[in-house]
């Protein structure tokens, strides 16, 4: 029979699968002795079980009413009697969620509780503080009344009465304030707040369980790649107070800073405040170190307890506490969400300080997040010169974007949709708005400082965001920003700094990132960790230059298509095309040959003696051929043809299926000259370089071979042209395997192939029978239906796709076991894909340039 529910006592950290992170490190810290709150934690496995049956089993309601019990006898409090239990309800999912979840403070209150808390503790305005807080809570998370049907009359009645703070309301008007919300609960949903705390307590839990799937949260899972079928716990804990008085508060804070990774405690609270306060940004709270001052003795056992969390957990932790009338309670501990470049410092720091050793450090670090770093950042010069519209923001989230002015959520995902480039601007952001954050260039708000919400999110996501910008007036309704010097309207341009907090009017210049020392430290470490390899994919001077900056060890792929869209090699690629003989079309590809051979000379003197593979020519050749009757007029006159002749050879070209047809391979098989072209101008350009001492590797990769002839045919005429050329390099022929039998037959391919390199792009596509510049239209459909977890173009199918190259592999190797095996397709890029591809024989994986970092971390972290 299983366990539904553990008292915290119960449970230790390597329980997060059964009690969700919160819940486990709840327990352990508890086990370490730290100032923790009793409670207990309903486990993941009744969430699943509550989702499929749609209710709390009696087995649930059994243990839930055994925990109480407990929890009285630990408390000496009880609901509803005159010592007085007030709990919390909070969600807790095995991998954190921030502000994804639903939380419930001041459960137990009701007209009668509360005002035995206002005797309690002397303090009516506090007591009713804590109802108002439990009927907005409860109403929005359990019965789903909108926020602002509490907010709006909350708010009018502080203008109203002139009240600056929350904390300036007195008891009386708390007490009109509470009456209000209840008269909102029969208005919204015909029903009253209940006041029994049982109820509220069963109905809370449902709700927190039902949270686990609210779009929110589902979008925030799939953003993450967190799975939907883990469920979440739930932690009900005894009440402690933030919110009674000036020597009380609440706060959250990092052991370092989570921006730039300095081992500096890095926080904020508020005093006279509850959980919520500090997070929602509705104020503006105290740096961390200001408790020093105000609660001296508060602040080093805070400080204690920070380097014990970090200590035991070997890593940066993110902790929420409590201080009730000058006592510290600990409410929660995670490992903090922090930048790409906080991620680096503060694993090479901890290496250097003894704490991790290398494996350790590497992962620590998640691969995606790497890409934070290689991004532009805002130019110096263009800086001084930009009108600054705010400059006392808080610098939340790092990095450098431009875009259009939007007020909401929603703007911002259909204008982003639309293709503009956008920056959400609100007060403050809510869970809400996480579809409109993750369309956002960069998010701005006016509250809430570097614990807020838009904040934490924006970090997790590695979006630029700036907070507190207080000096700024932002109009949702109007559509309006008022600043300092001027005033800006929904589609004006400004650009956010989000490492200074600085905010810029029209756009600034940026310039390329700049790599500290500890990214290059922590990467070599990766280097000497990964068994897999990172070439990648480019061919322009400038992608092959920076894929080398980032740790390439060579090319995986040179699509020469992309040397034939300049106009005068379009000319002659489009002469090739509609010459009607064999001379004709060579004469044409001898100009060609002449840019081609510029190219390689250019994509060799740059790899030097690191690997090289050039895809000869892949695509169909209606993709050259003009479509549009005034494009196919000007082309007519540059080729002295007629309309009506070249018209025809275009309607020649079409195909039903141009991706299953006349392409790759089947080209050269038509028309061999095309790959002698290429070949020739490739190896006379690599004869070059070794004549001036430059030794090349050259590997010709012939695409799309489904057949041994295939390969075979092409390969003699490949060789043959080399010979005739009398070229003394060596090189290597090899395939790419991008059709299921080219896997299937892989064994006879590796008989005469050098090397293989699997187009998981194509693979995947001919696999599945999707298009993949269709498949757009419904796979998220299959996904949102479960009939597919993953986008097998985004992550790599191991059932299926991964099947077939396992199969490939095995095969080749077999026959070959030298043979050089890789992936060049987009999965080559992809994480999880890659720690799939690591427990093949693979020896390389090849991605975009700014993918090379994220893949070398990732092939570290693959086991």
């Amino acid at each position: 029979m299983s366990k539904f529910i553990y008292a915290f006592e119960e449970g230790q950290q390597s329980m997060k699968d059964l009690l969700g992170g919160k819940g486990a490190n709840l327990s352990e810290m508890m086990r370490l002795g730290l100032p923790v709150p009793n409670g207990f934690t309903i486990t993941t496995e009744a969430c699943i079980e509550y989702l499929e049956k749609g209710g709390l089993s009696d087995e649930v309601k059994s243990e839930l009413q055994e925990q109480l019990e407990a929890l009285y006898a630990k408390t000496a409090k009880k609901f509803s009697d005159d010592s007085l239990l007030l709990v919390s309800v909070r969600s807790g999912a095995k991998i954190s969620m921030p502000g994804m979840m639903d939380t419930i403070l001041n459960l137990g209150l009701n007209d009668k509780n509360v005002e035995k808390l206002a005797n309690n503790t002397n303090d009516a305005r506090f007591a009713y503080d804590c109802y108002r807080r439990l009927l907005q809570m409860f109403g929005q998370v359990v019965y789903e009344i909108p926020m602002h049907a509490f907010e709006s009359y909350f708010n009018d009645f502080k203008k109203q009465k002139n009240y600056t703070t929350d904390a300036d309301i007195p008891a009386e008007d708390l007490k009109t304030i509470c009456e209000r919300f209840k008269d909102i609960y029969t208005e919204e949903v015909y029903k009253p707040f209940p006041q029994e705390p049982l109820d509220q307590l069963n109905e809370a839990i449902e709700a927190v369980f039902k949270s686990w799937n609210n779009d929110r949260a589902r979008i925030y899972r799939e953003l993450n790649e967190i799975p939907h079928d883990i469920g979440t716990a739930v932690n009900v804990q005894e009440m402690v107070f933030g919110n009674s008085g000036e020597k009380s508060g609440t706060g959250v804070a990092f052991t370092r800073n989570p921006s730039t990774g300095e081992n500096k405690l890095y926080g904020e609270y508020l005093l006279n405040a509850q959980g919520e306060d500090v997070v929602a940004g509705i104020r503006t709270p105290k740096e961390i170190e200001t408790l020093n001052t105000q609660m001296p003795a508060v602040y080093q056992a805070f400080v204690d307890v920070t380097h014990k969390l970090e200590e035991h957990y070997h890593d940066m932790q993110d902790i929420e506490f409590t201080i009730e009338d000058e006592k510290l309670f600990i409410l929660q501990t995670r490992n903090g969400k922090r930048t790409a470049k906080a991620a680096m410092k503060i694993a090479v720091d901890m290496v250097e300080e003894g704490v991790l050793s290398k494996e350790e450090a590497i992962s620590k670090v998640e691969s995606k997040s790497i890409d934070q770093l290689l991004h532009p950042a805002f130019d110096a010069k263009a800086l001084e010169e930009a009108e600054v519209i705010s400059h006392i923001g808080l610098p939340a989230s790092p990095g450098a974007a431009t875009g259009k002015v939007v007020f909401s959520a929603a703007d911002a995902k259909a204008q982003a949709e639309a293709g503009e480039k956008v920056i959400l601007v609100r007060p403050e952001t809510s869970p809400e708005d996480i579809e409109g954050m993750i369309a956002s260039e960069a998010i701005v708000t006016t509250h809430g400082g570097m614990t807020s919400h838009a904040a934490v999110v924006a970090r997790g996501m590695g979006k630029c965001c700036v907070t507190g910008c207080s000096d700024l007036d932002i109009d949702t309704k109007n559509k309006t920003v008022k600043f300092p010097t001027g005033e800006l309207a929904e589609g004006d341009i400004i650009s956010v700094d989000g490492s200074t907090g600085h905010i810029y009017h029209g756009e600034v210049q940026t310039t390329n990132a700049e790599h500290s020392t500890e990214f290059e430290q922590f990467m070599t470490w990766t280097d000497e960790v990964a068994r897999l390899k990172v070439r990648m994919n480019a061919e322009t001077e400038q992608d092959i230059a920076a894929g080398y900056e980032f740790g390439a060890v060579g090319i995986g792929l040179v699509r020469t298509e992309h040397m034939f869209f300049g106009e005068e090699r379009l000319i002659q690629m489009r002469r090739f095309i509609i010459a009607s003989n064999h001379d004709e079309r060579v004469a044409a590809l001898d100009e060609l040959k002449k840019y081609q051979a510029e190219d390689f000379e250019k994509i060799f003197r740059l790899s030097g003696e690191r690997p090289t593979i050039v895809r000869l020519l892949d695509p169909p050749l209606h993709e050259f051929v003009p479509r549009e009757r005034e494009e196919v007029e000007a082309v007519a006159g540059q080729l002295g043809l007629s309309v009506e002749k070249l018209g025809r050879r275009i309607l020649e070209l079409q195909e039903v299926n141009p991706m299953l047809g006349h392409r790759g391979c089947r080209l050269a098989i038509t028309y061999p000259e095309l790959y002698e072209m290429q070949v020739e101008a490739m190896m006379t350009s690599v004869q070059k370089l070794k004549e001036e001492g430059i030794n090349c590797q050259p590997e010709i990769m012939i695409p799309l071979v489904s057949t041994i002839k295939e390969f075979t045919n092409l390969k003699e005429i490949i060789v043959k042209k080399i010979n005739e050329l009398n070229i003394t390099v060596d090189y290597k022929i090899g395939t790419m395997i991008e059709t299921p039998r080219a896997c299937l037959i892989a064994g006879d391919l590796a008989e005469e192939c050098d090397f293989f390199s699997f187009g998981t792009n194509d693979l995947t596509q001919l696999t599945y029978g999707f298009s993949r510049d269709d498949a757009g239209k419904f796979i998220n459909d299959y996904m949102n239906d479960d009939i597919l977890a993953i986008d097998p173009f985004q992550t790599l199918d191991v059932d299926g796709i991964g099947r077939l190259i396992k199969i490939a592999v095995e095969q080749a190797k077999s026959v070959k076991p030298d043979i050089k095996i890789g992936v060049c397709g987009e999965l080559g890029g992809d994480p999880k894909s890659i720690n799939y591809f690591n427990t093949l024989t693979i020896d390389y994986v090849s991605c975009s340039p700014y993918r090379v970092p994220g893949a070398r971390l990732a092939a570290a972290q693959s086991k």
